[in-house]
């Protein structure tokens, strides 16, 4: 599932594809469930002629501001993607939302399994404000954290995947920082040191500063993993230290990574580095 990184990667690219200004000037649905409550017809009538305003990332939601006081909320989920290009003769085969652009260009959307959400919404708060602190912001100060931390007796992993707690962490960056701040993901958050908690703000920045300098996490070879919008896959699974690694050596101590399964996702550790 694309995170943070992946969908900061997507919305710096499309920003850079000069998304903003372009008006939409035709809107196609070709799978309702995905746009739900609207209909193909009402979501294409109310997006004909906006202009795209304005495009940032909350959490793994990507943000369109439009010039009629609608917002589009788009979430990737397991296998979204956007595409930036121009029209093609055929839709291609999962491409289940098409906009095209007053400059001749589509932004299509393709998703596999059919996961993604599309909200055309005019109080885009009603989500959004829902969600918790952006861990890269200024305003992720390391002493509330840490309050926070200890006001949870939560495991640490469930606890970092919880999106109204901090938003934007996956299965792939809470295994990276955990890894890189030494602590194990069934620690109960209350029973960290400050410098333990310390040591899990700094990791959580890094990871996701690291991640979107590559360009997101691509995993695996198959068309319905993480693409930039230009198709091109990111690059940061070359420098995973610890997800999906199992049964290879730590990058630290040289221990095999253990893989086990938390609050029922698959979460990978060293147990030598990463006590418990």
């Amino acid at each position: 599932m694309p995170e943070l990184p992946e969908v900061e990667t997507v919305v710096r690219e499309l920003r850079a594809g000069g998304l903003i200004g372009r008006v939409i000037t035709r809107a196609r649905a070709f799978w309702m469930p995905l746009i739900a409550p609207l209909t193909p017809a009402v979501f294409a009538a109310r997006l004909k002629g906006q202009r795209v305003q304005s495009i940032r990332r909350r959490a793994k939601y990507i943000v369109l501001t439009l010039s009629g006081g609608d917002t589009l909320l788009i979430h990737l989920r397991m296998t979204g993607q956007l595409h930036l290009d121009r029209p093609r003769a055929a839709r291609e085969p999962h491409q289940h939302i098409i906009l095209r652009l007053d400059d001749g260009r589509d932004l299509r959307y393709r998703d596999t399994r059919k996961f993604g959400r599309w909200l055309l919404t005019r109080t885009p708060e009603g989500i959004l404000g829902r969600l918790g602190p952006e861990p890269l912001s200024e305003h992720f100060d390391q002493k509330v954290f840490i309050s926070q931390l200890r006001a949870r007796r939560r495991q640490l992993k469930p606890l970092l995947l919880d999106q109204t707690f901090l938003a934007g962490i996956g299965n792939i960056y809470a295994d990276e920082a955990l890894w890189t701040a030494r602590l194990h993901p069934e620690r109960v958050a209350a029973t960290l040191s400050a410098t333990e908690a310390r040591r899990l703000h700094v990791a959580i920045r890094h990871v996701l500063r690291r991640g979107i300098r590559n360009k997101g996490t691509t995993l695996g070879s198959a068309q319905s993993n993480f693409q930039r919008p230009g198709g091109k896959r990111g690059r940061n699974q070359a420098g995973l230290n610890v997800f999906r690694r199992t049964g290879l050596p730590c990058l630290r101590c040289g221990k095999p990574i253990r893989r086990m399964i938390l609050a029922q996702r698959a979460t990978h550790l060293c147990p030598n580095c990463q006590p418990d």
